[in-house]
């Protein structure tokens, strides 16, 4: 059973959410918050697997919430959540490792789904909200866009992976590997690029526009 935090201001819109992420029986939301303060506070409770958060909360915000249960607990899954198509709000929860950004109005089995890729490492970005990071990631990044030499092609084939948001289980069809194989050279590209994680590998090959 994945444990999950489900932080948002509106009770209705938190219940229905609750609603659509039990349909799928893995799945059980078993806390719940008002705000970024409540969510942190029940993250110190107990533990969870995943936590999703409403980027505008009253009291603390998702991205200052979000911020806060990275650093303190560095495993766990962070989903932002919103009604606004805003590449801003991506950007800011890509940069403090968030694993995946998502707009209120998808159906359940968008959620779930997401959801799941999220656990099996991939990073989730609506596909029209990646339309707009990609393009104000690689802006102004001149100095920045150069590509590791030491990188093979094959790790250069997974970072492209990565930043086209798959999971380990869809590179290691793509890429005819096995999932333990993937894991490995993902542990290798971040030591040669000396990243913290999988969000870090994928702004690295947004920000080069790797198309493999």
């Amino acid at each position: 059973m994945t444990n999950i935090l489900l932080a948002e201001d509106q009770t209705l819109v938190r219940q229905g959410l609750k609603l659509m992420i039990e349909v799928d029986e893995e799945f059980q939301v078993t806390g719940e918050a008002s705000n970024g303060k409540e969510a942190i506070e029940l993250c110190e409770k107990q533990s969870f697997d995943v936590v999703i958060l409403d980027i505008r909360m009253p009291e603390m915000n998702g991205l200052e919430a979000g911020r806060k249960i990275r650093e303190r607990w560095p495993d766990v899954i962070i989903l932002m959540l919103t009604t606004f198509n805003d590449e801003e709000y991506a950007l800011e929860a890509l940069k403090y490792k968030a694993n995946g950004y998502l707009l209120k109005d998808g159906d359940a089995e968008v959620l779930n789904r997401s959801i799941k890729s999220a656990l099996e490492g991939g990073l989730v970005i609506e596909d029209h909200v990646a339309a707009k990071v990609m393009p104000a990631l690689m802006k102004d990044q001149t100095e920045k866009v150069e590509i590791n030499e030491s990188l093979t092609e094959r790790e250069l084939d997974i970072i492209a992976c990565i930043g086209q948001g798959m999971n380990n289980q869809e590179i290691a069809a793509k890429l005819f590997l096995s999932v333990g194989t993937v894991k490995n050279q993902i542990s290798i590209i971040l030591d040669k690029l000396d990243l913290r994680d999988r969000t870090q590998i994928a702004i690295y090959s947004l920000e080069r526009n790797l198309k493999r």
